[in-house]
């Protein structure tokens, strides 16, 4: 399912995600294209862009051949990300990572260089899964994100050519900063276990720091109850 093969070097972290779900808009590609740093170029579906937020619980977060430590296995996180390509790869871009743990937050804005936030977050799961998110990080621009959610029907991979696999099956991100080299991370995970969903957003305002108003517009659901990722470091992209 992979374009490319991961790498042939042991992964340095291992990471457990949980109750997943991809909110999607479609956005046209040259309001992405300003927001989107060269030489990165934005991937589209159709001839439209597309932006997410994408709410998850982390769990056996680890350095690979190692046990969890205590206080930096679990977290929530909750991303805004678009989906770009560099040279012959196709990958993702994020805007924003909030979580509730401080010490990742801190140590992933260190080593891997991605937009973390601090962020106050709760999730409650009955006969659906309630998520609530509210940024909290000194000078960060103000976001919070509040919804309800479940799956319907039954997982299922996606179609080597269908939207939804274009949208989740992702196996790298970058980074690229003004003066800087594009940077590369590697992910590898089995195929995606989709299951189409359905939600009510109570707020939403985590592409508002972007200028992008889509909020409005009924958004493609996905969900995935579980799925094993193995994560390599940051490196220079080829």
């Amino acid at each position: 399912m992979r374009e490319y093969p991961p790498p042939g070097t042991p992964c340095v972290m291992k990471q457990t995600w949980s109750d997943l779900l991809f909110m999607h808009w479609r956005v046209e590609e040259e309001k992405l294209r300003e927001l989107i740093p060269a030489p990165l170029e934005v991937d589209t579906f159709d001839g439209s862009g597309w932006i997410a937020v994408v709410p998850f619980l982390m769990t056996g977060i680890r350095l690979n051949y190692l046990p969890p430590v205590p206080g930096t296995s679990r977290t929530l996180e909750l991303n805004v990300r678009t989906y770009v390509k560099y040279g012959q790869r196709k990958g993702v871009y994020f805007f924003s990572l909030d979580a509730e743990n401080g010490l990742i937050v801190n140590t992933a804005r260190r080593w891997f260089g991605l937009p973390y936030y601090k962020a106050q977050m709760s999730l409650r799961k009955a006969t659906y899964t309630r998520y609530e998110s509210k940024r909290v990080h000194p000078g960060a621009p103000p976001a919070e994100f509040r919804a309800v959610y479940r799956p319907m029907y039954e997982p299922k991979p996606s179609a080597p050519d269908s939207l939804e696999f274009f949208l989740t099956e992702r196996y790298c991100l970058f980074t690229a900063e003004e003066g800087k080299a594009v940077r590369i991370g590697e992910i590898d995970h089995r195929p995606w276990p989709l299951r189409r969903a359905e939600a009510e957003v109570e707020a939403n305002t985590m592409l508002q720091p972007l200028g992008l108003k889509v909020n409005n517009g009924t958004p493609l659901l996905h969900y995935s109850s579980s799925i094993d990722v193995r994560l390599w470091s940051m490196v220079t992209a080829p």
